[in-house]
């Protein structure tokens, strides 16, 4: 599949890889912080962004997505950035072709199942994509009380677009997410890697758990985690300028 790639910046190549309902313009914060020292190069993600729609979803299949990006950009090997969703796909892609991953910063999210987050979400989605809504504000209306904050909200509006013919439509492909969950909530699986991973944990999220630990060094036994003081499960876009400083430093060995 051939995924949407914008670049910025010279220097060793750096892929961005967003979250779930997310783009390559939710990241732009880190890639304004690095572009002066990376090559900087973000994704969208299959079903996601200007990326192409498919009925499948899954770690691998996304894992492989990036693997053909990185060929067609003539990438032997890259850094790789990536949060909540995209943090699984990174994890993936260093299990599944470590020799592909040079350093990997996985932002608030462990390689482990998790529940049902979305659930009121995706009933949120699925109303209005299934409403006469037309205008962003007629999105958000028929959104609004399936989501309680408003910062969610926002972004979630982000993938609204006005479609052809007047009637709007999101920009995600919404049928794939919503038959595939149970494969987005899924840990990640396959032999041990030795890429160095720096995990970032927002302080106020419970993505990254103690428990979470043995896990993760099983996976990954070069793995260090840091926590972003301060902040939630958005600790990119909420401190910018000190997520992309511990990944500059992560990445140039001097954490």
């Amino acid at each position: 599949m051939e995924l949407f790639t914008r670049e910025r910046g010279e220097g060793e190549p750096l892929l961005l890889l967003h979250g779930l309902f997310g783009s390559a313009d939710n990241l732009g914060g880190i890639a304004r912080n690095l572009e002066a020292d990376y090559r900087v190069i973000s994704l969208d993600l299959r079903n996601h962004g200007r990326s192409p729609h498919t009925d499948t979803m899954s770690y691998p299949l996304m894992a492989a997505d990036v693997v053909e990006a990185m060929d067609k950009l003539g990438l032997e090997c890259a850094h790789v950035f990536g949060h909540s969703m995209g943090g699984k796909t990174a994890m993936q892609l260093a299990l599944d072709a470590p020799e592909r991953v040079d350093h990997m910063v996985v932002a608030d999210i462990a390689p482990v199942q998790y529940g049902h987050h979305h659930s009121r979400i995706l009933e949120g989605l699925r109303a209005v994509a299934d409403s006469e809504a037309v205008s962003r504000a007629d999105a958000e209306d028929i959104l609004a009380p399936y989501v309680e904050e408003g910062d969610v909200l926002s972004f979630l509006l982000t993938n609204w677009r006005r479609g052809d013919g007047g009637k709007g439509a999101w920009r995600i492909g919404l049928d794939a997410i919503e038959s595939c969950y149970a494969n987005i909530i899924k840990g990640n699986e396959g032999e041990p890697s030795d890429v160095p991973v720096l995990f970032l944990k927002g302080g106020n999220s419970d993505y990254i758990l103690p428990k979470h630990r043995e896990t993760i060094l099983a996976l990954f036994p070069k793995a260090e985690v840091r926590i972003v003081e301060g902040t939630g499960h958005w600790l990119h876009a909420e401190k910018p300028d000190l997520v992309a400083r511990l990944t500059a430093r992560f990445l140039s060995n001097n954490l």
